[in-house]
């Protein structure tokens, strides 16, 4: 799914920015880039904000991204935890989930260096 993974792409490379070199080589090595942007704070915090991130101008893209959270949830954990009746939960589960692709992307491009 690829629901608002540029402006969630953007999020990630702004908070690059937050790091210098050294930190920022040691999450990488670490492995905890993904989890230092993207769990360690909200992405987006308020019941009304979170709503209105779901929609997308008319098309309202709720049931489509907790069926993307159901899916990535069965397959890595076995079982489904969010709290769906929670638009903050929702929206920082998969923005959680979608950062996840992006970082790895990050890495390979690093690797690649």
């Amino acid at each position: 799914m690829n629901y608002k993974k540029e402006e969630i792409k953007e999020y990630f490379n702004d908070s690059l920015k937050d790091y210098d070199k050294e930190t920022l080589e040691q999450l990488i090595k670490d492995n905890e880039l993904h989890h230092e942007i993207f769990n360690t704070d909200y992405y987006i915090i308020g019941r009304y904000a979170c709503e209105r991130w779901l929609l997308d101008g008319e098309l309202n893209q709720t049931f489509e991204v907790i069926d993307f959270i159901k899916e990535y949830e069965k397959d890595n954990f076995g079982e489904v935890t969010t709290d769906f009746s929670n638009p903050e939960k929702v929206v920082n589960m998969y923005v959680y989930i979608i950062g996840e692709e992006i970082t790895y992307d990050y890495y390979n491009k690093v690797e690649a260096k």
